[in-house]
């Protein structure tokens, strides 16, 4: 119901903001659609903010009205009087005054959608995912170089750059014998991280925009956008929006689907898997990808979140401050004891404190796990999101900010991380096989009264310096940050009893 500019720009128009996958989101738009005559109603993508969804958006010129996870009835009322009589203000949870042309979600001056600054965000609920038309596209303008000034750091355990500079690596890959290609690694079977679904959810024509402009200034011809095989929804959605962007992008990839398995996540690994090897295992470096990656080509492997980072600075130069040590902004996905889980976006000014705002606790905040399920285990929050900050801290960047309650065990938490890394790695060096059965193990005896606190800090700074793997590497890093925070919780499980009071043996 969208003409070739796309429904951004339609007025009056309903949409109904939800995940690919929600059946509740089809049945509202569906009851919408049903009550009106000449209005269209759109389907969008998830805004991030899980518990306004589905999220009806009425819009008569430049007002919208919001109204959070309606009832079937009440999508019905709001479509017929916005039909016959103009926009319904009355039962609305928001109401938001805007420009008529405006690209992005208006935002509410209070609750979860006010948080942050919504950039790469700022399509995702609004526009129509599948529609180029609704885009604001740059890869085809001639100064896609220029996206090489500023300074975009890789964003996300899957970047073959995390935290690092993403211009050696496109100068490298460009220099380099050889055709090289472009790998969007969005293969995530951790839910606790959702940014990179949300955008290809809600704004997947950006993100390809964005993997062409890299491809244009690598000189790749091709690309592959990696996914995990049981997001099914996803790959027909992602492979829609290819389609639909394929006369518009000069470079658009194929899609291929990778085992649902934490380790298939990591780049090198990523790769391994695209070429069918039979065995997962993270490849020895260097050479780099950006050398030596997909067949042998040169390669140039980023998550959405990069390529997002990407198309924005095409759109919009000067709000990258170039000098600044982590330029753009970062999405972070906000979940643990909560209602529902939120993805939002931070400037670096800011802090993970403003994560609390996004969502609704299950209890009063004791700790948080900030960087994914090898995380940094803190309950200061008031840290910068960027990813000098966040390292320097002890914590994780991969863009999860983990908030639990207080009548979890910090022991616990330690001991299942543990377990995970001892059970999901590769195998492929010693560290990573070895030390995390050694880490868990440590983690057992303080069970049986033994914290021997020297030997599981020994034991991690060699982890973490020796390790081939990211597993290896970063499974020690919950475990020493929860000690050297709640190191009396820890003896306080030595001495036979649980501070907490909510467990026995975890692991």
């Amino acid at each position: 119901m969208t003409d070739a500019s796309g429904a951004v720009r339609r007025s009056p128009i309903i949409r109904v903001s939800a995940d690919i996958g929600a059946n509740r989101g089809n049945r509202v738009c569906a009851a919408a659609r049903d009550a009106v005559g000449s209005v269209p109603v759109v389907r969008t993508g998830p805004t991030g903010i899980g518990e306004h969804e589905p999220l009806l958006l009425a819009t008569d010129g430049g007002r919208t009205a919001f109204f959070n996870s309606p009832s079937l009835s009440a999508a019905r009322e709001v479509a017929t009087e916005l039909n016959s009589s103009g926009l319904p203000i009355a039962c609305a949870d928001a109401v938001v005054e805007h420009d008529p042309d405006v690209l992005s979600l208006p935002i509410p001056d209070s609750g979860p959608l006010s948080v942050g600054h919504r950039r790469l965000l700022g399509p995702c609920g609004w526009i129509d995912p599948l529609n180029p038309g609704d885009y604001d596209l740059r890869s085809k303008e001639q100064n896609v170089d220029a996206v090489a000034d500023a300074g975009i750091l890789g964003r996300g355990r899957g970047d073959a750059h995390v935290d690092e500079p993403v211009v050696k690596a496109w100068e490298l890959a460009r220099e380099t014998d050889g055709k090289p290609v472009v790998v969007v690694n969005a293969n995530e079977s951790d839910d606790r991280q959702q940014a990179d679904r949300t955008l290809l959810a809600a704004a997947p024509i950006a993100v390809l925009d964005g993997v062409a402009a890299v491809a244009a200034v690598v000189g790749a011809e091709d690309a592959v956008l990696y996914l995990n095989e049981r997001e099914t929804a996803l790959q027909r959605h992602v492979q829609q929006a290819v389609n639909a962007a394929a006369d518009e992008l000069p470079v658009i990839p194929d899609i291929v689907a990778g085992p649902d398995e934490y380790r298939a996540g990591a780049p090198t690994t990523a790769l391994e898997a695209m070429e069918g090897a039979d065995r997962l295992e993270p490849r020895r470096q260097p050479p780099t990808p950006a050398e030596y990656g997909l067949y042998g080509r040169p390669t140039v492997v980023h998550t959405p979140r990069t390529f997002a980072q990407v198309q924005r600075a095409l759109r919009e130069p000067t709000s990258f401050d170039v000098d600044a040590s982590d330029p753009g902004t970062r999405l972070v996905t906000v979940t643990g004891d909560v209602d529902e889980p939120a993805t939002i976006e931070l400037e670096s000014k800011t802090t993970l404190a403003a994560t609390q705002d996004a969502v609704s606790m299950n209890g009063p905040f004791k700790m948080a796990c900030i960087g994914g399920v090898f995380g940094g285990i803190t309950a200061d929050l008031d840290v910068a999101p960027t990813a000098q900050s966040l390292s320097a801290a002890g914590l994780g960047t991969d863009g999860v900010v983990e908030l639990l309650s207080d009548d979890r065990c910090v022991v616990a938490i330690a001991g299942e991380r543990a377990r995970f890394a001892a059970e999901e790695n590769s195998g492929r060096c010693v560290p990573g096989r070895e030390g995390t059965k050694q880490l868990t193990e440590l983690l057992r005896e303080i069970y049986r009264g033994s914290f021997r606190s020297a030997d599981i800090r020994e034991l991690g700074r060699v982890m973490e310096r020796s390790s081939n793997c990211q597993i290896g590497a970063h499974a020690p890093r919950p475990v020493l940050t929860a000690i050297d925070e709640f190191g009396s919780e820890f003896r306080g499980h030595a001495d036979g009893r649980c501070p907490s009071g909510t467990c026995t043996e975890k692991l």
